[in-house]
């Protein structure tokens, strides 16, 4: 049996994704010690992916084929604006920060990057290259919080992100994703690698800069 598309686009980046669901943030994370100035800078950056991630699953939506994944990638949809959206506001409020606070802070170099390569793959209108930024944003994600020990941290804002992104409706729209992809990408393998390996790259670097960069 020949390898899974997906499997071997994980494989050509394995150095970056293994430090990335390795990293410093991930195990201070499943273990309850994240900083919480760390915590705080990492929350008010991912917060601003949300906007750029609905504008990519809206671009998915537009260029796929089918209309049970037009359906699915809605659901998707919803979540994020709805139960991971309401995860960071009742975050920001647990860690005390304010509404101005969150706006006047700058984007790090990865975030505006990485919501800059969002805005590239939609708008390419090329499913495979939409799919590769997706799959990596969310395969990535369950990699690293299904392996997180059990017991889960006391504090909501450490546990409820695991489990955001280690449950059965998240393991199944990753499944989904990597089906999709598998499917679409060896039509555009080269389209495929770029966005699939520059996003490895960058949420690599999203990790490194809630340590070295300050508020």
């Amino acid at each position: 049996m020949s390898e899974r598309f997906t499997d071997t686009l994980k494989a050509s980046v394995e150095r970056d994704w293994s430090l990335a669901v390795r990293h410093r943030f991930i195990q201070e994370l499943c273990q309850g010690t994240v900083p919480a100035t760390v915590m705080t800078r990492y929350l008010v950056q991912d917060h601003r992916f949300i906007d750029g991630f609905l504008m990519l699953v809206g671009a998915a939506m537009a260029s796929s084929d089918s209309f049970q994944v037009r359906i699915r990638f809605g659901r998707s949809a919803g979540f994020i604006a709805g139960d991971e959206n309401t995860y960071f506001l009742r975050s920001f409020e647990f860690l005390g920060v304010a509404e101005c606070e969150r706006t006047a802070a700058p984007d790090h170099p990865s975030t505006a990057a990485f919501d800059a390569l969002m805005r590239e793959a939609a708008g390419t209108r090329s499913y495979a290259a939409i799919l590769s930024v997706l799959c990596v944003a969310e395969w990535l994600y369950l990699d690293w919080a299904s392996h997180a020990p059990r017991p889960l941290p006391s504090a909501f804002v450490h546990a409820e992100w695991i489990t955001l992104h280690d449950n059965p409706d998240f393991r199944e729209f990753v499944a989904f994703l990597r089906i999709e992809l598998d499917r679409v990408g060896p039509l555009a393998p080269e389209t495929s690698h770029d966005f699939f390996s520059r996003a490895v790259t960058l949420e690599k670097n999203f990790f490194d800069e809630a340590y070295n960069i300050p508020s």
